[in-house]
């Protein structure tokens, strides 16, 4: 039987690697909102394609969620051309706690 483990995303589950985990969730997340920003501004495909310099047939990869079919890349050109304003964040690791030894006072004299 196999022990039950969490992930801290599907792309964390379901990649080989952490980097291309990562590449994955960032991909999804500007897909994510490329849909939703083509969608509350009433676009059709047709005009989401014309605006981002694509085919209709690619507009309906991205809304779709093809994620495998686009680079980080593009997806960000996508987003600046929609006026989204693309950020890249990046968190590093935090060092681990030192702990402090304690000394007793028999050991210090």
């Amino acid at each position: 039987m196999t022990a039950n483990r969490r992930f801290a995303s599907v792309w964390d589950a379901i990649e080989n690697t952490p980097q291309e985990a990562a590449s994955m969730r960032a991909r999804s997340e500007l897909m994510m909102s490329l849909a939703e920003t083509i969608r509350e501004q009433g676009m059709t495909q047709a005009q989401a394609a014309e605006l981002f310099g694509v085919t209709q047939p690619r507009v309906s990869d991205l809304v779709r969620g093809k994620v495998s079919l686009f680079s980080l890349d593009t997806l960000i050109d996508m987003a600046a051309t929609a006026g989204m304003g693309p950020v890249v964040k990046v968190s590093r690791p935090k060092p681990p706690k030192r702990q402090t030894v304690r000394r007793s006072k028999a050991a210090v004299a």
